[in-house]
């Protein structure tokens, strides 16, 4: 539904996104996680047919960005991280506004606009002015306009930013129960977003894509092994355990090791091998999933490292 494939976008001498490439399944909710200024605001851009990109290319909905941008601007709905909203309208003006310019046939206007408003929890504020309204339902109206048109894939630039615990979960909940009806990009650098809301993630870091997987796979994958083994010294199983496959860090204690490998299936069979070739005797292996921050982390640290 959503295709990114060696995306790059230039500012001048900078360069803002380096040869990104993702995709985001049909009825999706992906989430585009990064640092401030890592490049998601970038790529939401040129998704939405805001910004041209400088080299590669980017099909939504099957159309593709630079040549057929009205074909994809048609089927997307798009919340920026500040919403586009008029603070002397009411809710349902707004909305109905938005429709208006969405093209939606006028026939079909009007349960656009009350399916919208209802969708979002704004029933009870459709003849509020917009103005008035808190941060977290300003946030709902900007929901709103961007799914009046009923869009194939929505893109969402950081959609609870500035906002109160009470309304991130409200806002969280709502995104989550898009999933299915529509394809979802949600760009943010809070992690918790992701892990609450989101199926899949893909992880940008200095422009580029370091990362990318679904939440369930993630788990699978990426975990942290205790570890009790003995018939050798502490220093040549730890030695061994630092080969094994997927393994990125190994330390030792006085009870056993810790492992944390982005491999765990492959790692717990290697270990086995390890364990018969060399005598050892693994008395006790416990594993946990690493918490999508620990992922996040160790993805941003190790291109620090390399840098």
């Amino acid at each position: 539904m959503i295709e990114v494939d060696h995306l790059t976008k230039r500012y001048g001498s900078f360069t803002a996104v380096d040869d990104a490439s993702f995709r985001v399944e049909s009825g999706q909710v992906l989430g585009f996680l990064g640092s401030n200024g890592a490049g998601k605001t970038s790529t939401m851009r040129i998704l939405t047919c805001f910004l041209p990109l400088s080299e590669g290319a980017a099909r939504v909905a099957g159309f593709d960005v630079t040549t057929e941008s009205m074909e994809v601007r048609k089927r997307i709905g798009y919340l920026p991280e500040h919403p586009p909203l008029y603070d002397d309208m009411n809710v349902k003006d707004y909305v109905d506004f938005c429709a208006q310019i969405k093209s939606v046939k006028p026939g079909d206007r009007a349960s656009a606009v009350s399916s919208a408003i209802d969708r979002t929890g704004l029933g009870e504020r459709r003849t509020q002015i917009i103005g008035t309204l808190s941060k977290g339902y300003r946030q709902r109206v900007g929901l709103a306009q961007a799914l009046v048109h009923n869009p194939e894939v929505l893109v969402l630039d950081e959609p609870t930013i500035g906002l109160d615990p009470a309304q991130i979960k409200d806002v969280r909940e709502l995104i989550k129960g898009l999933a299915g009806d529509h394809t979802v990009i949600l760009s943010t650098h809070l992690l918790p977003e992701v892990s609450m809301t989101c199926q899949a993630v893909a992880i940008i870091n200095d422009g580029r894509i370091r990362l990318t997987d679904t939440v369930e796979h993630l788990g699978q994958r990426h975990r942290r092994l205790e570890i009790s083994v003995s018939g050798a010294s502490g220093e040549a199983i730890e030695a061994q355990l630092s080969d094994l496959p997927g393994v990125r860090h190994v330390s030792m204690s006085d009870v056993g090791f810790t492992v944390d490998t982005e491999l765990a299936e492959q790692t717990r069979e290697a270990l086995k091998g390890t364990a018969e070739t060399n005598g050892w005797t693994v008395d006790e292996l416990e594993d946990q999933p690493l918490t999508l921050e620990e992922i996040f982390l160790r993805v941003i640290s190790e291109e620090a490292q390399v840098s």
